[in-house]
């Protein structure tokens, strides 16, 4: 009992000691708060650039829901000082400095061009610099990283931009003007018996006309980042996109007639005598390999115009989005492998089997009713809804439209027309009937 006591006392002696403690000290005082300088944004536009405006738009528009960050906006068009300033600035983070707006968050990270979705990065950039500021899950980067043979593990911006860019190769490597051409070839090649021989001519086809494909979307993609910044060039882009549509569904409707995006008729019988020359005896393989890509390269000049459109729809794309030299190189690369894929396979195919099928018309056809059926999706987006193809549902709905829109179109028709026979077996029926007279 006593030790009880004691002991308690000894604990009330503890907590009114304390609390003299307490009571002498006084309150404690809160530490004084950090001054955090504000998040510096760096922006380099021009007068009259519909891009910088948009951007500029956008800016002021976020300093309303956030506090916290300094815009400081150079004019470089008509100001021969920040011009200099812009191209140091721009070398500094290893930009070109040749493309407005130029974006620079707290001298790390850059952007160039607007979109929607650069929009989102530079906010995401903005507020997870300010302590204490919530940043929207939507307003987070995308940053994707894509597995590609021979270039191995390619980080690029932009998931939605990424699936534009597979969905529209896919398509563009739907090309029946390629697809004949190599469908012929490896025909006249597989007379010869010889697997080896198939693979090399084969194989060197494909790679010179994938060769030249690619220069020629560098160069399209070259110009319109270069122009980019004018605000009629996406109406030229959606008008250029637009009749490309149009005129591959007439194709399909009205094949050859009126303007048609074909190989022409007159142009096929040299592309058969040059290709005969390769198996021809005597010919050496190395003779017959350069022999290929000689007609390779003759052919990709040929069959251009036949998908023009799709390159310059992914330029006009990438170029918008204002990606990094890294990205845009690592989104052709994807682009180009994923076109090559269907003559992969076809040419695949032929050096298994040692068969090859030659591409029909109504095969063609239902291609270019599918291809221009999403160059005019794409090209009513551009214009109507540009932001859409910054996100991947938008971009799923844009190509399911197009393809709902090829089913509708083609389904229609068959209502309307009924079921047409191939091309060459209408030919024969029209020979038998001149001949019966």
């Amino acid at each position: 009992m006593l030790g009880a006591i004691v002991l308690a006392l000894a604990a009330l002696a503890a907590l009114v000691s304390v609390g003299g403690v307490v009571t002498a000290a006084g309150p404690v005082e809160a530490p004084p708060p950090v001054d955090v300088p504000p998040v510096d944004v760096e922006v380099f536009w021009g007068d009259g650039c519909p891009y910088c405006e948009d951007l500029l738009d956008f800016l002021d528009e976020l300093s309303e829901r956030v506090d916290g960050f300094e815009v400081r906006a150079f004019e470089v068009w008509y100001d021969p000082a920040n011009q200099r300033l812009f191209r140091e600035r721009a070398a500094a983070h290893g930009r070109t400095g040749d493309a407005v707006p130029l974006t620079i968050v707290d001298d790390a990270e850059t952007w160039v061009g607007f979109s929607g979705q650069i929009g989102r990065q530079i906010e995401a950039a903005i507020v997870t610099r300010i302590p204490g500021a919530d940043v929207a899950p939507d307003a987070l980067d995308e940053r994707t990283a894509i597995q590609l043979p021979f270039f191995g593990e390619i980080t690029v911006e932009g998931r939605s931009l990424v699936l534009s860019t597979a969905l529209i190769a896919f398509v563009d490597g739907f090309n029946p003007c390629s697809l004949w051409v190599l469908t012929v070839l490896l025909a006249l090649v597989l007379h010869t018996g010889s697997r080896r021989r198939v693979i090399a001519i084969g194989g060197s086809f494909l790679l010179v006309t994938t060769l030249i494909y690619g220069l020629f979307i560098v160069g399209v993609y070259s110009v319109l980042s270069f122009v980019g910044a004018l605000g009629w060039i996406r109406g030229v882009v959606a008008v250029f996109a637009l009749t490309f549509g149009l005129i591959n569904v007439k194709d399909y409707l009205w094949f050859k007639s009126g303007p048609s995006l074909t190989i022409p008729d007159e142009r096929k019988p040299g592309i058969y005598r040059r290709a005969r020359t390769l198996i021809r005896p005597g010919v050496s393989l190395p003779a017959a390999v350069a022999g290929a890509a000689v007609l390779a390269a003759g052919v990709a000049l040929v069959e251009i115009p036949c998908t023009a459109g799709f390159p310059v729809i992914w330029s006009d794309l990438v170029a918008a989005s204002g990606a990094s030299a890294g990205t845009v190189a690592g989104l052709l690369a994807l682009y180009l492998l994923i076109y090559l894929l269907d003559e992969l396979l076809v040419f695949g195919a032929a050096v298994v089997t040692m068969r090859a099928t030659k591409l029909q018309e109504r095969h063609g056809r239902v291609l270019k009713l599918v291809g221009g059926a999403v160059m005019i999706s794409i090209a009513v987006t551009i214009v109507a809804a540009p932001d859409a193809m910054n996100t991947i549902s938008g971009v799923l709905l844009v190509f399911g439209a197009a393809i709902a829109a090829s089913i509708v179109v083609a389904l229609l028709d068959r209502w309307i027309r009924g079921p047409r026979p191939p091309a060459d077996q209408a030919r024969a029926t029209t020979t038998r009937s001149m001949a019966s007279r």
